[in-house]
């Protein structure tokens, strides 16, 4: 078989319906992974599937210069949606490129060059958001990657006041750590950074590729905090499945902005999928139904399990389940015992990241794997 990058999964995909994919044999599988959250609605979703058919119908493609509907009217939507104050939005093709643009919006608009990150963060692929992703195994056969970024401990807002200062340019955060474990940010940390971006003029940075469009039970994970960053990124849910990325941004980063650019910034027929996308959350309160869902699946793993399992975290449905021995054998059982596909998140915790649309019959299904898997502590 011919390849080259992915290590593929003995499971050839065919089909989608709702949480559901179906393999070439007609198997069927709880998708509570959603490939890393990118279908918050769930598999062929009719709107969006209906929105990118009629602007296939139109225009497929023309450059960002020109004004085209779909392109307008995601615009609009981003900024009636965001937290009050972020307005402006640039359009890309993933999540790496969002964080790759909020980076040099931030140098470019600050003047400064220093990125404060944190430690088991991870930003994307790119060289410049390589540089702020904290393992090793990422970076090191890419070094030297861009300069002067320091790292914190997530959740120290002593170390973060001491690392920023009137160099920095920029300090970059998620709400909740996606691939370093599912760890949710303390309050006080995001206020801490809030105010240090402040009185040293540099920009706050929410990475909510992973943690927007409703995964955690509001539309951003901002809103719990009650802290509102300078730049804002999205990606994996904002098109539901469809290639989009975005990087959200105050008046006074837009305005100083620099000459980023790319060819395939919102494209018509990826503009037009994510307009559906972020309409439909939005019109059918599928954050609070997540927030619902959510609630009710961890409260089932924990009464069920109990001390069979060191923790259980998370916001809405970004769910961290941690074992006591490596997730990689628990994610082989539930597949190929359940038909239930999951994430991990380092080598001790399952990550589940379903689409926002699941029903609680589908929660008791995971719970009731993970009993019989885990139930007796092996």
């Amino acid at each position: 078989m011919s390849g080259f990058i992915f290590n593929e999964k003995p499971i050839q995909i065919e089909s989608g319906d709702g949480p559901y994919l179906y393999d070439d044999g007609g198997n069927e599988f709880l998708d509570m992974g959603a490939s890393y959250a990118c279908v918050p609605l769930g598999h062929g979703h009719d709107a969006v599937d209906a929105a990118v058919r009629d602007q296939l119908d139109d225009l497929t493609y023309v450059q960002a210069s020109y004004p085209v509907e779909s392109r307008t009217a995601i615009y609009e939507l981003l900024a009636e949606t965001a937290p009050e104050g972020i307005d402006k939005t640039w359009l890309c093709n993933s999540g790496t490129e969002a964080n790759e643009a909020a980076l040099k919006f931030a140098r470019s608009a600050t003047g400064d060059s220093k990125i404060v990150a944190t430690m088991q963060g991870f930003h994307g692929r790119t060289m410049g958001a390589l540089a702020t992703t904290w393992k090793d195994k990422y970076k090191k056969p890419y070094e030297p990657l861009i300069g002067d970024v320091e790292f914190v401990p997530y959740n120290d807002p002593d170390a973060l006041a001491d690392a920023v200062d009137d160099d920095t340019a920029a300090v970059i955060v998620e709400p909740i750590q996606g691939e370093g474990g599912i760890n949710p940010a303390e309050k006080g940390f995001l206020e801490a950074a809030r105010e240090e971006t402040e009185a040293n003029d540099a920009a706050l940075i929410f990475d909510e590729v992973q943690t927007g469009m409703g995964r955690t039970g509001t539309l951003w994970a901002a809103e719990q905090s009650g802290v509102v960053p300078d730049i804002l990124t999205s990606a994996k849910g904002l098109g539901n499945g469809f290639p989009i990325g975005a990087t959200l941004c105050r008046d006074w980063i837009a305005e100083n902005y620099g000459s980023h650019a790319s060819t395939f910034s919102g494209g018509p027929v990826i503009s037009a999928a994510a307009e559906a996308t972020v309409s439909t959350i939005v019109d059918e309160d599928v954050p609070e139904h997540a927030a619902e869902v959510g609630s009710y699946l961890r409260e089932e793993i924990e009464a069920e399990l109990g001390d069979t399992v060191r923790d259980v975290r998370g916001e809405g449905l970004m769910i961290g389940v941690e074992v006591k021995r490596g997730s990689n054998r628990l994610l082989k059982q539930l597949a190929l015992n359940h038909g239930i596909l999951a994430l991990p998140a380092g080598r001790s915790v399952l990550r589940l990241l379903p689409p926002l649309t699941i029903e609680r019959e589908h929660a008791d299904q995971v719970v009731d794997a993970l009993v019989e898997e885990l139930g007796d502590g092996s």
